[in-house]
């Protein structure tokens, strides 16, 4: 019934190799998403690896990372023209210890590819830059030493003619320190499940050009993956420009309106009401009631006792701190059941044991990075040419909510008396009423 074995195994796993990094935590618009971090992410399953790179470019985990193409099982929503920031870690469950080492010089960007549904195959076809930087030779910093300044986050705006549905975002922070003809650069990527909540809809058309397969994008013998930065970098004379990997940056165009004005909620992936406490993506739920009973008393007390099991077991590589939180309200009920308390469960105040953001969240880095595709349509027949007073063809930003993110994070509670701890739906119907 104790955690204690499985919470020393927990703790073995994390001899993770240090100088490495990954992905573990989703902020929108400044609100961390979820509890104990890794909530709608898709990390790296392989707990004693957790931070280790991919370094196979046809491997599927150069989709999402190791285990990436597993989805997990909530999906964060975020509004239309929302910031993105993803949190990395040189050590995935101690924040604020570092982003990557120093050594570890080369370029960032972000992908999204859209889904049908959550479930979707992260690898194949399907993927677009939203943005990236290399080497900037006027500052003579790689973009990983720019993010060693902000502490690992990295931030990106939604673009806000992206259609609505289910998406992955993938930010990929690569090393090429150890590039040699035989060794290819180390990729540190991961996903975030989004569901872009917009009054934009339709198919997603992106140009040929811009559109790549994840594996297939690079290939060995790409300049940009063959580039060493010793030779063509800090010893050369002049400096070789770093070819960038992957294709130019993707925003879909501007359309004048939305179908309807209506915007698109998500209705799939959220985090339940019925949630006491997150780890991650393992939920925790109020156990059965007694009353006076003996037998239900030990019986809740065992169901307590196994999601704390399904806890550790899911835990992601970021940690298991709230299935500690767990426990302190399993040996709560047991105390009480020993003390012949057969009426329960008892009030526990369950308090997320969660790290604060490694520093100042960033602002967007593609808010103006990028131009318009002005040849593809985000929202297909929504959109109508107009003149303007010089008698060419206006664009205008699609309708898109004004009303606030909500905060996700679920609040802590009395047991007794068990509220959602989110209350996403609720919100923003009350919200729309008092629009």
């Amino acid at each position: 019934m104790k955690l204690s074995s499985i919470l020393g195994l927990a703790t073995s796993l994390f001899s993770v190799a240090q100088a490495h990094t990954l992905f573990t935590t989703l902020y929108v618009n400044d609100v961390k998403q979820g509890q104990g971090d890794g909530t709608c992410v898709r990390e790296s399953t392989d707990l004693m690896h957790s931070n280790s790179p991919v370094v196979d470019l046809s491997s599927t985990d150069m989709a999402c990372g190791v285990g990436g193409t597993i989805p997990v099982n909530y999906t964060c929503p975020a509004p239309a023209g929302a910031k993105l920031t993803f949190e990395y870690r040189e050590s995935p469950n101690q924040a604020g210890k570092g982003f990557i080492d120093k050594s570890h010089l080369g370029p960032v960007a972000v992908y999204a590819k859209r889904l049908s549904v959550p479930s979707e195959d992260a690898a194949g076809p399907g993927w677009f830059k939203l943005w990236g930087e290399g080497y900037d030779m006027a500052a003579d910093k790689w973009a990983t030493e720019k993010f060693m300044a902000t502490n690992g986050l990295i931030s990106i705006q939604i673009p806000t003619a992206l259609p609505a549905g289910n998406y992955l975002f993938r930010p990929e922070v690569v090393a090429m320190h150890n590039v040699t003809p035989e060794v290819e650069p180390q990729f540190y990527i991961g996903c975030a499940q989004v569901f872009v909540e917009s009054s934009v809809t339709g198919n997603l058309e992106v140009p040929k050009d811009k559109s790549v397969s994840i594996p297939g994008y690079l290939q060995k013998n790409d300049p940009s993956v063959t580039y060493n930065i010793y030779t063509d970098e800090e010893y050369a004379n002049p400096k070789k420009p770093y070819p960038m990997m992957g294709p130019a940056p993707f925003v879909p165009a501007a359309v004048l309106s939305a179908t309807s004005g209506k915007i698109l909620r998500q209705t799939t992936g959220e985090i339940p009401d019925t949630c006491l406490l997150l780890n991650g993506n393992w939920c925790g739920v109020e156990v059965p009631a007694y009353k006076d009973n003996q037998t239900a008393c030990w019986t809740s007390v065992q169901d307590c006792w196994n999601q704390g099991s399904a806890c550790w077991a899911q835990q992601p590589a970021s940690g298991g701190r709230n299935c500690d939180v767990w426990q302190g309200k399993c040996k709560d009920m047991d105390a009480h059941c020993s003390a012949k308390d057969f009426s329960g469960p008892p009030a526990y105040a369950l308090k997320s044991d969660d790290f604060p953001p490694p520093g100042p969240i960033p602002a967007a880095l593609n808010v103006e990075d990028a131009p318009l595709d002005t040849g593809s349509s985000a929202a297909a027949g929504a959109a109508t040419a107009t003149t303007g007073s010089a008698g060419g063809t206006g664009t205008a930003v699609p309708t898109t909510s004004s009303e606030p993110i909500p905060d996700f994070t679920p609040k802590p509670t009395q047991t007794a008396k068990p509220k959602p701890h989110c209350n996403g739906r609720r919100r923003r119907r009350a919200a729309r009423r008092h629009q």
